[in-house]
């Protein structure tokens, strides 16, 4: 097969998007220009990748594989065009940064701060529901660096330590539970529970500390959203474990409470992670630097103030 990475790009899009038009707006090309390109690639494939229905369009089953090995092949582009800028020592480009949805609190400030010391570098995020769809990320070569909580052992990474993640209890505002002051977890007991959903790291440390204690809480509710965790809590629904890091704009302004249930917070460690294979461009290294010398003091300023009793 005679293919353009153009072609490969252009395919991508569509299949994201489902139409030739909203790939055409997102690629500054013209519809005819796209539907070319689609056609051309299906030409040189000898395969139909898409399944047309009026104006929408579906991959078929060739298609869906043809998705993988397509960003593969747009993955080693990258890490060629990295490996390339890092002899000529470079330091713009694109940067792209994945996380699981429980660092989008942080991580933007940490960006900002990057920025501003790299103001050449383009940098894009991509915010994963949980660790496993993060992981796939990864797997796909769609991201530079991720931060994420537990390093995946499935994948051949290399992951480093850069700052403490705590993980509390929370509740409405005047809540029962408030009047203990210090509850054991057993005081939880019979309160209905709010939790993520599983597959998700704040999930899976939940589960590690009730197992401590052979603690079985009584969930109502799983969701995959921390902002809808915090809104049913806040309607009084229930309680929850969070990570500290999502809700300090919530407990400062009195909307949720910490409870100082004994064992907490949970303590677990924020890491930055890349593929071991994955050669990093000079943009990616400088961010990973900066993650692990200034993302600590970030997030201590943070946490000191939420965790006084």
């Amino acid at each position: 097969m005679n293919l353009s990475f153009r072609q490969l790009r252009v395919f991508l899009e569509v299949a994201q998007r489902g139409g030739i038009t909203a790939a055409a707006n997102a690629l500054h090309l013209t519809p005819p220009a796209v539907s070319m390109q689609i056609k051309e690639l299906e030409n040189q494939v000898g395969l139909l990748l898409f399944d047309r229905q009026g104006r929408t369009l579906t991959l078929s089953t060739a298609g869906e594989y043809f998705v993988v090995h397509a960003k593969r092949m747009l993955g080693a582009l990258r890490d060629a065009d990295n490996a390339m800028a890092r002899f000529k020592k470079l330091e713009h480009g694109l940067l792209t940064v994945g996380m699981v949805s429980t660092a989008k609190y942080f991580v933007p400030r940490l960006l900002a701060l990057f920025r501003e010391e790299h103001p050449g570098i383009e940098v894009r995020l991509t915010v994963a529901n949980n660790r496993e769809a993060l992981m796939a990320q990864m797997e796909a070569g769609e991201v530079d660096l991720s931060i994420m909580g537990r390093p995946p052992p499935e994948l051949s990474t290399r992951s480093e330590a850069f700052a403490a993640h705590p993980l509390v209890f929370v509740a409405p505002p005047g809540h029962p539970l408030m009047r203990i002051g210090h509850p054991p977890l057993k005081a939880l007991a019979g309160y209905p529970f709010i939790v993520r959903e599983q597959g998700s790291g704040t999930r899976s440390a939940m589960e590690s500390f009730f197992a401590e204690d052979r603690f079985e809480p009584q969930i109502t509710m799983e969701m995959s959203s921390n902002e809808a965790i915090k809104q049913a809590v806040m309607a009084d629904m229930g309680i929850s474990f969070l990570s500290l890091h999502t809700v300090g704009l919530e407990l400062r302004l009195g909307l949720l409470q910490r409870l100082d249930v004994e064992g907490t917070p949970v303590m677990r460690t924020w890491h930055v992670v890349h593929l071991q294979s994955k050669v990093l461009s000079p943009a990616a290294e400088a961010f990973r630097y900066f993650v692990i010398e200034r993302g600590e003091a970030l997030l201590v300023e943070h946490d000191t103030p939420l965790l006084k009793p």
